[in-house]
């Protein structure tokens, strides 16, 4: 198992990612989301809080492009369960899950990105906190077909029984290149979680590519009251 920050460092473009695990102290469940840019538009982003959740919004709304696939909630909190995506099917599993339905049963009606020719996956995960000290997450990947672009894979991943001190990152791309970014493939990865959200945070930050790195958010969430500690850090200031 690898701390995300030797899993990150070196890797200039692993595009949008998010974390979710259970620290070491075994009293809180911690997600974590990362968002990176290579175009002045993707760059031309902040994270803002909405309620218990998290915006995207323009640093510079006279530089704002499209916003179509730039402009979202990752992060929506309904009851006892926290959703986090790197697009607008943060609403979709919102809605799924308010109507009784599932998180697979959500993103079955969603495909990849509409961005040819990267066609970026989509990337989701589910947090559900069971009684007063437990909870299971899911994570999901949405991708091109390698062999037929056009074919939609959809990828589930279910952790029931978190590890002490263990969490699972997924993220977009596997590192960089022109003029086709390659997808993420194989398993999430296994990464450690220890810290104090101020550290912890810092370290992440300190792994994403200085010059690619837009945003990042990091939740605590402790697991017997259900408090939160929330940490942004936003390269345009």
């Amino acid at each position: 198992m690898k701390t995300a920050q030797t899993y990150l460092n070196g890797n200039t473009y692993p595009g949008r990612g998010l974390l979710i695990g259970q620290h070491c102290d075994e009293q809180h469940a911690v997600i974590a989301y990362f968002i990176m840019g290579r175009s002045e538009n993707s760059r031309n982003r902040v994270f803002t809080t909405d309620g218990s959740g998290l915006r995207t919004y323009p640093f510079d709304p006279s530089r704002m492009k499209d916003p179509s696939l730039v402009i979202y909630s990752p992060v929506r909190v309904l009851g006892n369960q926290t959703i986090i995506s790197n697009g607008d099917q943060t609403d979709t599993i919102y809605e799924f899950l308010r109507e009784g339905k599932s998180f697979e049963d959500a993103l079955r009606t969603r495909e990849y990105e509409p961005d040819e020719p990267l066609y970026t996956p989509r990337v989701s995960g589910l947090l559900s906190k069971k009684g007063r000290s437990s909870f299971s997450y899911k994570l999901s990947i949405l991708k091109a077909s390698e062999s037929a672009q056009k074919v939609c894979q959809r990828f589930f991943y279910e952790y029931n029984e978190p590890v002490v001190g263990e969490g699972h990152l997924i993220h977009t791309y596997l590192r960089d290149g022109h003029p086709v970014v390659p997808s993420f493939a194989g398993e999430p990865v296994r990464v450690s979680i220890s810290g104090s959200i101020d550290a912890y945070t810092r370290t992440l930050w300190n792994a994403l590519d200085e010059n690619n790195k837009v945003s990042l958010f990091v939740r605590y969430i402790n697991l017997l009251t259900g408090e939160t500690q929330t940490k942004i850090e936003n390269k345009n200031r």
